[in-house]
C-alpha cells in the first residue's frame, strides 16, 4: 500500500508541467524592441540636428565675425533640418505601413481568419508620430549650438565654445546610444565625436578656403 501511495504520488511519464504564457513575453520583447528603436533614434536625430547646425554655424563663423549672420545660419539649419527629417520620416514610415498593411491583408486571405488582425495593425508604426519625433528630436539637438554662441559677443571665444559644448554633446549621445545599443561606451563615444569634429573641422575649413581664396 505504501509503494501505491507513493506511486500516485509520482508524476505520471506522460504528465507535462505547464509551460509560462509565451504570448507576454513575446509582446514584452516586442514593446521593448520598439521603445529602443524609438529612443535609437531620437538620439541619432538629436545628433544630426547637433552636428549639422553646429558645423553650419562654425562655416558661416569662418568667413564672418558677425553674430546675427551666425545665428540666422544657425536658425535656418534647424527649420530645414527639422522639415527635412519630419518628411524623410514620414514618408518612409508610411511606405513601411503600406508594405505591412499588404502584407496583413495577404496573411488573411491565405488563413481566412482575421481574429489578430486588428492586434497586428495596432502595432504598425504611426507615420505622423514618427515624423514628429523626428523633427523634435533634430530640433533639440540643433538648439544646443544656437544656446551655445547667443550670449558670446567675441567671435573668436563664441566658435571656440561652440565647438566645444558640441563636442561635449556629442559625448552624451555617444553615451546614450551606447548603452541603448548595448555596445562598449568608449567604441561609441569616440565614434560619434570624431564623426561630429570631423563635419566641423571639414565645414569650417573649406568655407574659410573658399572665402578667403574667393573661388
Amino acid at each position: 500500500m505504501a509503494s501505491l501511495g507513493a506511486g500516485g504520488n509520482e508524476a505520471s511519464p506522460n504528465h507535462k508541467e505547464p509551460k509560462p504564457s509565451q504570448g507576454n513575453e513575446v509582446e514584452n520583447d516586442i514593446d521593448y524592441s520598439q521603445r529602443a528603436q524609438w529612443l535609437r533614434a531620437a538620439v541619432l536625430g538629436a545628433n544630426d540636428g547637433l552636428v549639422s547646425v553646429a558645423s553650419l554655424m562654425m562655416g558661416v563663423g569662418a568667413v564672418k565675425e558677425d553674430i546675427t549672420a551666425m545665428l540666422l545660419a544657425g536658425f535656418a539649419g534647424l527649420v530645414a533640418g527639422a522639415c527635412s527629417m519630419a518628411i524623410g520620416e514620414f514618408v518612409s514610415v508610411y511606405t513601411q505601413y503600406d508594405i505591412e498593411i499588404a502584407q496583413i491583408e495577404r496573411k488573411r486571405e491565405v488563413n481566412r481568419e482575421g481574429s489578430n488582425e486588428e492586434a497586428e495593425k495596432e502595432k504598425l508604426p504611426n507615420p505622423f508620430q514618427a515624423a514628429l519625433a523626428s523633427s523634435l528630436a533634430f530640433s533639440v539637438g540643433a538648439v544646443v549650438p544656437l544656446l551655445t554662441a547667443i550670449f558670446i559677443r567675441n567671435h573668436k571665444i563664441r566658435l571656440t565654445v561652440v565647438a566645444v559644448v558640441a563636442s561635449l554633446a556629442l559625448l552624451v549621445f555617444g553615451v546614450v546610444g551606447a548603452v541603448l545599443g548595448k555596445v562598449p561606451i568608449g567604441r561609441s563615444c569616440a565614434r560619434v565625436l570624431t564623426g561630429g569634429c570631423m563635419a566641423m573641422a571639414i565645414t569650417f575649413g573649406l568655407t574659410k578656403l573658399i572665402g578667403t581664396t574667393g573661388l
